[in-house]
């Protein structure tokens, strides 16, 4: 049972449901309002005045609207017998033009030509469709507009925004949903509005004055029942400002905390696992990775614990960075657990890990050499008999390396000395799952985040804020170049079969190649991995040897097929993302991506990451059929332009907004980040995060009662979401 100190918070973590009721809000999640908060952090996307026109070429073609537009010209086409007559309409915002069609019987659409009178004005609301290469209106609802910009009429709908524009002198245009048009999303929060007292605000008045906000139900009022643009502007800021500093008090309480734990020293000795696997490396260290090494080093040999994030280009070498640290860490007596979010991505850092150690992970068995320590694997579906050793070697001290999924979170876990965790793609768990594991040790261990995903500077500011941040940005030597070619498979269909020709050629060479599909069963929305990899098998890849992958398989399944890739028994693997990160077959040199506009920049990036690993040249192809969307084309020409997946993340995170790259709505869970943009709105992270930083200074204890809700609504989403990608 959660506990709110204030009454401002305990007003807006109220289910939308107790308000609104449960049919109004089960319509409501499809704009991810579930509380009173969100409801009311649901803010119009515009403000109209009763004489602004909609700029008409804005309108995009899916898109729910509320457009504002003049009446340019109407015309009622007859029906015929036992057929509907129809209304065509032509709006007109003075330089552009928009279709309007209604359908009726023929005194109502006669009717509906009386209202839609020449050069008057109204607003009309329904979803943006394309009728003959035309983008156009089918029977929206509208209201129109008198001279003085007042609603004619009494209908409900014509009722509800009479009573705003009474009481404000803008009308707020909301984002809706064919269910939930604006003007019943601006009742929900007038009524959302009215649960609040006003009575408290969470933040003391010092913080009010330092970030020049007004009082929150001030700034709720302001932008639901705005009576200028400059009082929704501030209504706005504040609420900006609010979700900014939650965050970043935060982060300012998880760093204040961590500087008052004390960790065990683990200094890197001579002689041991470390300077055995350097002498055995098959390649020279980046002097990048010697860098990063040589910070992690003189961290582990702190009486403060680390608390790092390692971010890389995929290929950049983490993996081999984390095993040196890891090393280090062991050869000072400690052990080591790696958390991966994936059996899969588990099951590959232990094959690779062991892979690089070759005898030094043979523990005490015969023939190991003295310094060697066991490296073990548990993971939810490892065999009992299996984990029962597993644990006893993690427990005995005798595993100095353990590798596992949240299993590894499982209170039956232990170890004898517990130093050092490092956490793969940290956005995958979130921090109380964290503190779990942390919490195995007798004293605070050191802490490493690595992540594939190239993460902007204002996102590591925002979300990964209590974390010191290194990076890697140069690959090692041999990573092969990757050609990426966009394949309109609409257009030009005979390039698909060109794609799947070029797959053959390239096996044919004795290299393999990966075929990447967005879901597992076909469904009206494109094929599936089940059905690909048949047809494949049968028809254009027929000869060849064909392997599927999902998750749906069961594990041993998932191993040996796997496995019988990376030792080159497979010519063509047929999978979902579980190849996305991890996974290293450097005889993998060709990807086909199937149905690309489904997947995003990043994870576009991450999957081309597979190939190219060895002596050869990589080519990754991505078929897409959407390629008429100009924002699809856009995503995938980026990809094909650019290496660079720190320019891509840029890009990424314009088109997608920080919840998406961050996993949020990936995952259905709702993110903190409601209105905040980490680019648009870096000044107001800057400030949040100086006020926060004196926030902490000033209450040490976090007696504050506003501080301690605010840390636990990003708490309790942060597990959230750890929740729905688990």
């Amino acid at each position: 049972m959660v506990t709110w100190h204030t009454q401002s918070f305990r007003e807006l973590a109220a289910p939308v449901a107790d308000v609104l009721g449960a049919r109004t809000a089960k319509d409501l999640e499809k704009l991810r309002i579930h509380t009173v908060g969100d409801l009311l952090r649901h803010l119009p996307r515009r403000y109209l005045s009763g004489t602004e026109l909609t700029d008409l070429a804005t309108l995009e073609a899916g898109d729910h609207v509320a457009v504002m537009a003049k009446v340019s010209s109407t015309k009622i086409v007859n029906g015929g017998r036992n057929r509907p007559s129809r209304l065509e309409v032509s709006l007109t915002d003075g330089r552009g033009y928009l279709a309007v069609t209604f359908f009726g019987r023929e005194h109502l659409v006669e009717y509906w030509q009386r209202e839609l009178a020449k050069g008057v004005r109204g607003i009309f609301v329904g979803k943006v469709g394309r009728f003959r290469e035309q983008l156009q209106l089918t029977h929206p609802e509208f209201v129109m507009l008198n001279a003085s910009g007042a609603i004619v009429g009494s209908s409900e709908k014509k009722q509800l925004i009479a009573t705003m524009s009474r009481s404000a002198a803008l009308v707020g245009m909301y984002p809706a949903t064919a269910k939930l048009p604006t003007w019943k999303v601006a009742e929900c929060c007038r009524l959302g509005l009215a649960t609040l007292s006003g009575a408290d605000d969470p933040w003391p008045d010092w913080v009010l004055d330092a970030a020049d906000v007004m009082p929150l139900a001030d700034a709720f009022a302001a932008v639901h029942q705005p009576r200028s643009l400059a009082e929704a502007h501030a209504g706005t800021q504040r609420l900006l400002f609010d979700e900014a500093f939650a965050t970043q008090l935060t982060m300012a309480y998880r760093r204040a905390d961590a500087s008052t734990h004390t960790a065990i020293p683990r200094r890197a000795t001579a002689g041991g696992l470390l300077t055995a696997l350097d002498a055995r490396l098959p390649f020279t260290l980046t002097d990048g990775q010697r860098v990063v090494s040589d910070t992690l080093f003189a961290e582990l040999d702190r009486a403060r614990p680390m608390q790092r994030l390692l971010q890389g280009e995929v290929g950049s070498g983490k993996t081999v960075v984390a095993l040196r640290a890891m090393l280090a860490v062991v050869d000072a007596g400690g052990q080591c657990a790696l958390l991966a979010p994936t059996e899969v991505l588990a099951h590959q850092h232990h094959a690779t890990i062991r892979a690089l150690m070759g005898d030094l992970a043979g523990g005490r068995l015969l023939g190991s050499p003295d310094v060697a320590t066991d490296v073990v694997l548990i993971t939810g579906s490892t065999p009992a008999a299996a984990k029962r050793e597993a644990l006893l070697r993690a427990a005995s001290g005798e595993a100095g390396i353990v590798i596992g999924t949240h299993a590894l979170l499982h209170e039956a876990v232990q170890f004898a000395d517990l130093a050092f965790v490092v956490i793969d793609e940290q956005h995958r768990f979130g921090v109380e799952q964290r503190g779990v594991l942390t919490d195995k040790a007798t004293a605070r261990p050191h802490v490493l985040v690595l992540t594939a995903t190239p993460i902007p500077r204002s996102v590591a500011m925002t979300i990964f804020g209590d974390l010191d941040v290194s990076t890697l940005d140069e690959l090692p030597a041999g990573r092969q170049p990757v050609g990426t070619v966009v394949v309109d498979a609409a257009l030009r269909p005979a390039w698909v079969d060109r794609a799947w020709q070029r797959v053959a050629e390239e096996v044919a060479q004795g290299r393999q190649a990966f075929v990447v599909v967005p879901r597992i069963k076909s469904s009206d929305e494109g094929i599936g991995v089940v059905d690909l990899a048949a047809e494949l098998s049968a028809v254009q890849l027929a000869g060849l040897r064909v392997g599927m992958l999902h998750g749906q398989l069961p594990n041993d399944s998932k191993d040996a097929t796997m496995a019988a890739f990376v030792a080159g028994e497979l010519d063509v693997l047929v999978a979902t993302t579980v190849i996305e990160v991890g996974v290293d077959v450097p005889n993998a040199t060709m990807m086909v991506i199937c149905d690309a506009e489904r997947f995003g920049i990043s994870q576009l990036h991450q999957l081309r990451g597979r190939i190219g690993r060895g002596g050869h040249p990589g080519v990754c192809l991505l078929i897409s059929s959407a390629l008429a969307d100009d924002v699809v084309n856009e995503r995938l020409q980026a990809v094909a332009a650019t290496s660079d997946g720190f320019e891509l993340a840029e890009l990424d995170l314009i088109q997608r907004r920080e919840g998406d790259v961050l996993g949020a709505d990936q995952s259905g869970a709702r993110s903190s980040l409601r209105l905040l943009s980490v680019l648009a709105h870096a000044d107001v992270i800057t400030q949040a995060k100086a006020i926060a930083a004196e926030a902490v200074e000033r209450d040490p204890e976090r007696t504050t009662p506003g501080f301690v809700d605010a840390v636990q609504s990003i708490e309790m989403l942060a597990a959230g979401d750890w929740l729905e990608l688990s």
